[in-house]
């Protein structure tokens, strides 16, 4: 429902026009059903007539969603212009259907529409990008090498700056800097199926922010799941089922801990991976083509699904560690009750009588159970 455009305020909103959805909602009105948005003109250009201020009100009203053209449940909305080269534009978030609107990234979607108004009015330089990203410049670097040597240890050769070394820390690389200069190369302790995938993940990342990459083909996972007649990312669902598999055979809070932690770890964990990938699909999307703003929508909810699944089981990890140390208490407080009653055996003249061979004698505590492990396992 639209109001008039233009006008004193207290005659266009005047008897309560607009809280007429949410006053029908009752209790299940909203704490804060009113929607507001200033729009200004460019004092560089000449101020736009009535005529245009209605197109850009409606524009914005349909790029946001309240109320999309040809939709005649959306939400009601009043445009007023009581000075020049502004409009304020004021609605309801209760649609006349009695849902909600959303207003998640009305902010984005209002800027976006101003920009693509002003580009229609003729108020940007069409030689001009609107916006500048890493693919608009091309680094010249030398070459980065991520290579595999000898001893089994992926080292990265190269980055001689800030960005590139930041994103191999990201990928998992630890930065070493000797007389050699700045390298970067994985943990000793990094499996050796996840060196590859790791390689090949700051590989993408380095290439995708414009820097030329010679990766090792030991290291490249496309390479290798095409000799394996294999999809790329059939690698990553099989160590997933692998790692239920670990889940479920978990004998103890011990091993169930550490398949639990390459689940949940906040800081490269596969949960964090997912939430990291639905980001970057949302940007990329808008990257691509603005206009595609509910796809990135879509990805960038499932993304704080994600986000908000992580936050819930962030706790998980401790109370998982804190059954793990009770686990090996209660091993450890069983231990001296066996070692006695084996060794009373032992000495038991009814044992000897009975020909009985005896146990041998319990190996001290120390070294019968082991180091002890504490912490999370990676």
């Amino acid at each position: 429902m639209q109001l008039p455009l233009f006008g004193d305020p207290q005659n266009v909103l005047g008897g309560g026009v607009l809280d007429t959805p949410a006053a029908g909602l009752g209790a299940r009105a909203p704490e804060r059903p009113v929607w507001m948005c200033s729009v200004r003109s460019s004092p560089r250009h000449p101020d736009l007539t009535d005529a245009q201020w209605v197109d850009v009100a409606r524009r914005l009203v349909s790029a946001t969603g309240l109320a999309p053209e040809g939709d005649p449940d959306g939400c009601r909305w009043a445009a007023i212009r009581t000075l020049d080269r502004s409009v304020h534009i004021v609605a309801t978030v209760v649609r006349e259907d009695g849902s909600i609107h959303s207003t998640y990234r009305d902010a984005f979607h209002a800027q976006a529409e101003c920009h693509r108004v002003a580009a229609d009015l003729g108020h940007l330089a069409r030689s001009v990008p609107s916006v500048i990203t890493a693919k608009d410049y091309r680094m010249p670097t030398p070459a980065i090498v991520i290579g595999l040597e000898p001893s089994g240890a992926v080292v990265a050769q190269g980055s001689s700056d800030d960005l590139s070394a930041t994103l191999l820390k990201h990928a998992g690389f630890a930065e070493k800097r000797d007389w050699y200069g700045r390298r970067h190369r994985l943990p000793t302790a990094t499996a050796a199926a996840d060196r590859a995938a790791i390689a090949t993940h700051a590989t993408e990342m380095l290439r995708a922010a414009r820097y030329s990459v010679d990766l090792d083909p030991r290291l490249d996972t496309e390479l290798l799941a095409a000799r394996e007649g294999r999809h790329p990312l059939a690698s990553a669902g099989e160590q997933i089922l692998q790692l239920t598999d670990q889940i479920r055979g978990a004998t103890g809070f011990g091993e169930f801990a550490e398949a639990l932690d390459q689940l949940l770890d906040p800081d490269g964990g596969i949960l964090d991976r997912v939430h990291e990938a639905l980001e970057a699909a949302s940007e990329q999307v808008t990257d691509l083509d603005p206009e595609h703003y509910a796809l990135s929508d879509r990805l960038g909810f499932a993304a704080d699904f994600v986000s908000a699944a992580r936050s819930e089981l962030g706790g998980l990890l401790d109370e998982v560690g804190r059954a793990r140390a009770h686990e090996a208490a209660a091993a450890l407080a069983a231990a001296p009750h066996s070692a006695t009653a084996d060794a009373a055996r032992a000495a038991s003249p009814a044992v000897a009588a009975r020909g009985v061979n005896a146990p041998a004698p319990p190996l001290p505590l120390s070294a019968a159970a082991g180091p002890r492990q504490t912490g999370h396992t990676r």
